[in-house]
């Protein structure tokens, strides 16, 4: 035989060679920087044996190592500027609104400033310049963040008691948790900002994390629970800012700003503000007031939503955005004050309205299409306008009202009736309790339910582990078998194929059957 060439007897540094990622410029050694290691004498394929020592092995596996780094750090860097430009995607997404007046860049500059002083969440600034600056314009893009410093600033001047204090129970172990509210949550997902982008995918993104932060609000304040409106207000609060700092800003408002309280079962809040209202109307809008009155059109028809949802589930983006500005500086008095702008500036078309359908159809669907110069000329006006006093004399005068109701007694006319509403009331609050226990049933059935489901999914989880390993097992002992074949001589292996035919099923010889 003749002698083997030069790269059979040399495999090894052909294949290093066709195996290395190289540059098509190779060929230059300076460009190649593992041919000095591959041929310290010359070509392979030139005859000449090469003399590797140790050191070369170890430097190629040096810079080998050192190029997997390289890519891995690559790989790392391309995921986070792909997830970056999602964060990004997103974020544009959620700030696709039409912003109500231009902030101009005097005024970013001076939040700027602002958001990035030393102490700003500890130490507290001069209100007054704060809320020149509100009224200056805040830069979209920073919106949230200013809102962060606007609750800082509150909670550091005025401190609650401590039993009106939240619920300290971080969010993620509230998460964690299940709550009785959950249809009603999810059955509104759909009707809060159903045509913005954000908000519009079933299930997407947006209504996780709004389904994720009114389940959180819903087990912390069990008082209020959900209901109808906080999801329009935690909308709001998650196109500006993250699930947790929205959670936080969620309670501000509720707790440090009082909101809470129209949310209450009793509604007594609700009906207080509405009252107030109606005062501010009979003082300062007479002709309107007197309008409404003679249609028998009281505020809770047009104005409860405005209240609770903070004018979000109405009106455009950009001015609910405005006015959530004023309402994280100075509290519930900004709804007051919108909504006062909002029905003198539309007086005389409402007073041309002739009946009560017409009139609340002008309220719920043409009031809010405003135009922007209408959205800028209202906001300008909240700014201008102080009725803390008055809100306050009104609230005292509605307490005073119903305190002498309830001294005054029922008329004696009204004592069958009030009877039978009592009676009434009875049977109802023992229908209540009937379905309330029929309520708790199917609750206790639908858990017992979920956790046989459970426990089905993990069983069948586990068989199917099970299978693929039996499956596994018997690939392993088939490839065994054939190895074992290919390894038997062509004899051998023919007494060992006779011999399994005479061998039965069970491994007993076969015993052929006597012929009569």
């Amino acid at each position: 035989m003749n002698k083997p060439s030069a790269s059979m007897q040399h495999p090894d540094h052909s294949d290093a060679r066709e195996l290395l990622p190289l540059s098509p410029r190779s060929s230059d050694s300076s460009l190649d920087p593992f041919g000095h290691l591959l041929s310290p004498t010359g070509d392979p394929l030139s005859g000449g044996r090469p003399k590797k020592k140790g050191a070369d092995y170890r430097s190629l596996w040096k810079t080998a190592i050192h190029q997997q780094i390289l890519l891995l750090r690559m790989e790392k860097e391309n995921q986070r500027l792909e997830a970056s430009r999602d964060e990004l995607h997103i974020r544009k997404m959620k700030l696709n609104y039409q912003e109500v007046g231009q902030c101009s860049k005097d005024a970013q500059a001076l939040w700027e400033r602002k958001l990035t002083a030393p102490g700003r969440t500890t130490v507290p600034q001069d209100k007054e310049e704060m809320y020149r600056a509100l009224c200056q314009g805040v830069p979209k893009s920073r919106r949230g963040e200013v809102w962060l410093l606007l609750s800082h600033q509150h909670r550091l001047r005025q401190r609650l008691p401590q039993r009106q204090h939240a619920p300290d129970t971080p969010y993620h172990d509230l998460l964690k948790q299940l709550t009785a509210q959950q249809h009603a949550i999810l059955v509104d997902l759909g009707r809060t900002f159903p045509t913005h982008q954000y908000f519009s995918a079933q299930l997407g993104a947006g209504q996780l994390s709004l389904y994720n932060l009114l389940k959180a609000y819903s087990l912390l304040d069990t008082e209020v629970g959900y209901c109808q409106g906080i999801s329009f207000v935690a909308g709001v609060l998650l196109l500006h800012m993250s699930e947790e700092q929205a959670f936080d800003m969620l309670k501000y408002l509720m707790y440090d700003l009082g909101i809470r309280r129209q949310y209450r079962p009793d509604m007594v809040s609700l009906q207080v503000q509405m009252y107030q209202l109606s005062r501010l109307l009979h003082d300062y809008h007479r002709e309107l007031y007197n309008h409404f009155e003679e249609h028998e059109i009281c505020p809770s028809l047009y104005a409860a939503p405005w209240f609770l949802t903070l004018f979000a589930s109405q009106f455009p983006l950009g001015f609910v955005s405005r006015i959530f500005d004023f309402v994280f500086a100075q509290g519930t008095e900004v709804i007051f004050k919108v909504a006062l702008c909002l029905l003198s500036s539309h007086e005389g078309e409402i007073v041309e309205c002739d009946s009560f359908e017409s009139i609340v159809d002008y309220l719920k669907t043409t009031l809010p299409t405003l135009t922007q110069t209408q959205m800028e000329q209202t906001i300008a006006k909240v700014m201008e306008m102080d009725i803390s006093k008055q809100l306050h004399a009104y609230e005292v005068e509605y307490h005073v009202l119903q305190d002498e109701m309830l001294d005054a007694g029922p008329l004696p006319d009204d004592s069958d009736r009030l009877d039978r509403l009592e009676k009434t009331n009875v049977q109802l609050k023992k229908q209540n309790m009937d379905l309330l226990e029929k309520l708790q049933a199917a609750r206790q059935k639908i858990q017992t339910l979920e956790t046989s489901v459970e426990n089905f999914l993990s069983r069948e989880s586990k068989m199917k582990h099970m299978i693929r390993s039996l499956e596994q097992e018997r690939a392993a002992y088939q490839k065994t078998i054939e190895r074992m074949r290919s390894c038997l001589p062509p004899d051998t292996l023919t007494d060992v194929e006779m011999t399994q035919i005479k061998t039965g099923p069970n491994g007993k010889a076969k015993t052929a059957a006597k012929k009569p």
